[in-house]
C-alpha cells in the first residue's frame, strides 16, 4: 500500500483500535441515481425473468439458464464492474454488490450468475495476460460464454494447496497436459471454459491457475443430487490428457494461491450482499404470511412471539446490509477514479478482514432469517409448495462458499496479527495503551449524552475486549498461536460483533442527522437493541476464552476488565422496542428497512 493510500484511508482492520463518524462510512443511504436504477432494473430482471423459471431450472434446463445469463449481459449486468476495453460498464464496486444483492432474490440461479461474474472470470482480469483479457472477458460479459471455477478436489477443500491436479509442460514448452478430478463446481454442467488450479510437476510450490477450455479431454460429470440450489448445476469436472496452450497458464507458476485466494476476497464481501438479498425476500414472504394466516380468529402477526421474530430477523437482515456496505464503501473510496486492476485488486485485498467479517456474519444471518421463517410459517413452511422450504435449503450452503465460516473465522484474527506484527496496523501499541489501562483503571466520567451514547460506549468497549482477548492470547500462545482454534473463533465472533454494532449505530446517526430522530426511530430501535444483545454475546465469549487461557492472578484481573467493560448502566427495554419495529412492518406488509 502505497504511502498515500495509507495516510487517506483508514486501513483494513483499523476499525478496531480508530473510530469513525457516520459521515465517513457509507451506508445504502448514499447511493446514486445510478446504482438506485442499476438496483430495479436488476430486481425487475430477477422478478420478471428468473423467477418464472424457477422451476425449470431445478430440473435442470440448463438452456435456460444461458438464456437467463446471456439476457444478465445484454442488461449490463455481468460486466457492471469490468474495463470498458473488455465490454464492462466500468462502474465501481459498490454498484456490483447492489447488482449482487438482488440477485441474491434469485435462489440457486444467483449461484450461476456469481460464478460467471466473479469467481469464473476475476482471475483473467486481475491476473490474466492481454491475449487471455481480450479473448475471453467480452465473451462472459455478454453471457455468450459461461464460465466456472474449478479449485476443490475430493481430498482438497479447505485446504487448496493439498490438490493433486497436475499440469505437465511439453518439452518444447508449447502445451500444458492437465490430469485430476475437480469437485463442487458450479456451472459445470454446461459451462463453456474453466479456471482451473493444477500444480506444475505436481510441485507444491508450483500449484497454479490455467483457462481450460471444455471437450472430451475436458468435461463434467454427473450432475450432484443436493440439498439446496437446485437451480444451479454442480458437477465434478474430470480433466484426462486435456491438453492446453501454454499461453492459456493465468499470470505466472506457482501464482495459482495468490489467485485464488485474492479472488476469493471479492467473493466474500459479494456473497455478503447476495444473502442480504435473500434474507430481504424471505422477510417479505414471512411478514406477508403473518399477515395472512389466522389462529384464535386474529393474524398470527398481532402475537407477541412472532412480532419477535420479525423484528430480529429485520434486525439481523439491516445490520447485515450495513456492514455490506460500508466494506465496499471503503473498497471503493480506496480504489479511487482511474486505478488500474493492480490497484481495484490490492485495495480489494487490503479489505480482507472486513471481507471475512462480511462472509461469516450475513450468511449467519440469513440461516437464521430463513429458519424463522419456517417457524411462522408453522407445518407450510415443511412443504415445497410454499416458500419457506425453498429459502430453508437455498441458505444453507452460504455458510461452506467461499471459505467456510470457520476457516473465514480462522482468518479475521489471523490476518490482523499478521499486519500488526509487519507494522502494518497499530494493534500492538493499541494493546500496550489497554493494558496501562487494565492495570490502572481510572474513574470514568462521561460526558457524551447523545443519539445512542450508551450504546457507542458499548461499541468501544467491545473493541477493547477483542484487543485484550487478541492481545493475551498472543502472549500466551505466541507462534503456536494459529494451534488455538477454539481461541481463535471465539475472538473472532467478539471483532464480527465490535465491527457490526459499531456499524448500526453510525448507520442509525447518519439515517437521524439527515432526517431528525422521530423519522429514524425505528433504525435507532434497531441499532439500540443489537447493541443490547450483542454486548451480552459479546460477554459471555470473552469469558469462557479468558477461562481456557488464563488462570489464577491474571484471570482475576481480566475478568474484572471484563466486567467494567461490559458493565450497561441503562439497559434498553428490547420487548417494546421490538414490538415498535415488528409493528411498523406489519403494518407496511412488507421488509421496508
Amino acid at each position: 500500500m502505497d504511502a498515500q493510500m495509507e495516510k487517506e484511508y483508514i486501513k483494513g482492520g483499523e476499525f478496531l483500535i480508530a473510530d469513525q463518524t457516520s459521515a465517513e462510512i457509507f451506508t445504502p443511504e448514499d447511493f446514486t441515481d445510478e446504482q438506485k436504477m442499476i438496483g430495479e432494473t436488476t430486481r425487475e430482471f430477477v422478478d420478471n425473468e428468473i423467477h418464472p423459471q424457477l422451476p425449470a431450472l431445478e430440473k435442470h434446463g440448463w438452456d435456460i439458464a444461458r438464456d437467463l445469463v446471456q439476457k444478465g449481459g445484454e442488461l449490463g449486468l455481468l460486466g457492471a464492474t469490468i474495463p470498458e476495453e473488455y465490454g464492462g460498464l466500468g462502474l465501481d464496486q459498490t454498484t456490483g454488490a447492489v447488482i449482487a444483492e438482488y440477485i441474491g432474490r434469485a435462489g440457486g440461479f444467483g449461484t450461476t450468475f456469481g460464478a460467471q461474474t466473479s469467481i469464473g472470470l476475476l482471475p483473467i482480469l486481475y491476473f490474466g495476460s492481454e491475449e487471455l483479457k481480450e479473448r475471453w472477458i467480452p465473451g462472459i460479459v455478454s453471457g455468450e460464454i459461461i464460465t466456472a471455477y474449478c479449485l476443490t478436489e475430493s481430498g482438497s477443500g479447505s485446504d487448496a494447496l493439498g490438490a493433486k491436479t497436475i499440469a505437465k509442460l511439453s518439452e518444447d514448452g508449447t502445451t500444458y497436459t492437465l490430469n485430476g478430478e475437480k469437485m463442487w463446481i458450479t456451472n459445470g454442467g454446461f459451462a463453456d471454459v474453466f479456471i482451473v488450479f493444477a500444480k506444475v510437476d505436481g510441485e507444491k510450490e508450483k500449484f497454479s491457475a490455467f483457462v481450460v477450455e471444455r471437450s472430451e479431454n475436458c468435461r463434467p460429470g454427473a450432475e450432484e443430487h443436493k440439498m439446496g440450489i437446485k437451480s444451479s448445476s454442480t458437477t465434478a469436472i474430470i480433466l484426462s490428457d486435456c491438453k492446453i496452450p501454454a499461453s492459456n497458464l493465468i499470470g505466472n507458476v506457482g501464482d495459482g494461491a495468490k489467485i485464488a485466494f485474492n479472488i476469493l476476497n471479492v467473493g466474500r464481501f459479494k456473497l455478503g450482499a447476495s444473502v442480504t438479498g435473500g434474507a430481504k425476500l424471505a422477510m417479505h414472504e414471512a411478514i406477508r404470511y403473518a399477515n395472512e394466516r389466522h389462529q384464535f380468529e386474529k393474524p398470527i402477526s398481532s402475537f407477541g412471539a412472532i412480532k419477535h421474530k420479525l423484528a430480529e430477523m429485520a434486525i439481523r437482515t439491516w445490520v447485515a446490509e450495513s456492514i455490506t456496505y460500508r466494506t465496499v464503501g471503503m473498497i471503493d473510496a480506496l480504489i479511487g477514479d482511474g486505478a488500474d486492476n493492480a490497484k481495484k485488486l490490492q485495495s480489494i485485498e487490503e479489505y480482507a478482514v472486513e471481507s471475512s467479517i462480511n462472509k461469516v456474519a450475513c450468511s449467519e444471518a440469513l440461516d437464521y432469517v430463513v429458519d424463522e421463517m419456517v417457524q411462522i410459517y408453522g407445518g407450510y413452511g415443511y412443504s415445497a409448495d410454499y416458500p419457506a422450504e425453498k429459502a430453508y435449503r437455498d441458505s444453507r450452503i452460504n455458510r461452506i462458499f467461499e471459505g467456510t465460516n470457520e476457516i473465514n473465522r480462522l482468518l479475521i484474527p489471523g490476518q490482523l496479527m499478521k499486519r500488526a506484527m509487519k507494522g502494518r496496523l497499530g494493534l500492538l501499541q493499541a494493546g500496550k495503551a489497554l493494558q496501562d489501562e487494565i492495570l490502572n483503571p481510572q474513574m470514568s466520567f462521561d460526558e457524551d449524552d447523545g443519539l445512542l451514547a450508551a450504546e457507542t460506549k458499548l461499541a468501544k468497549n467491545a473493541k477493547k475486549i477483542a484487543l485484550m482477548i487478541v492481545g493475551t492470547a498472543a502472549q500466551k500462545y505466541m507462534m503456536k498461536l494459529a494451534d488455538e482454534q477454539e481461541i481463535l473463533l471465539n475472538a473472532a465472533d467478539i471483532i464480527m460483533h465490535a465491527y457490526q454494532m459499531e456499524t448500526a449505530i453510525l448507520r442509525a446517526k447518519k439515517i437521524a442527522e439527515k432526517n431528525g430522530e422521530e423519522a429514524a426511530a425505528r433504525y435507532i430501535d434497531m441499532a439500540g437493541v443489537f447493541c443490547n444483545d450483542a454486548i451480552q454475546r459479546v460477554e459471555a465469549a470473552a469469558k469462557n476464552t479468558i477461562a481456557a487461557m488464563s488462570e489464577g492472578d491474571e484471570m482475576r484481573t481480566l475478568l474484572a476488565a471484563l466486567k467494567r467493560f461490559t458493565k450497561n448502566n441503562t439497559p434498553i427495554n428490547t420487548v417494546a422496542a421490538r414490538q415498535r419495529i415488528a409493528d411498523t412492518l406489519i403494518q407496511a406488509n412488507k421488509y421496508t428497512f
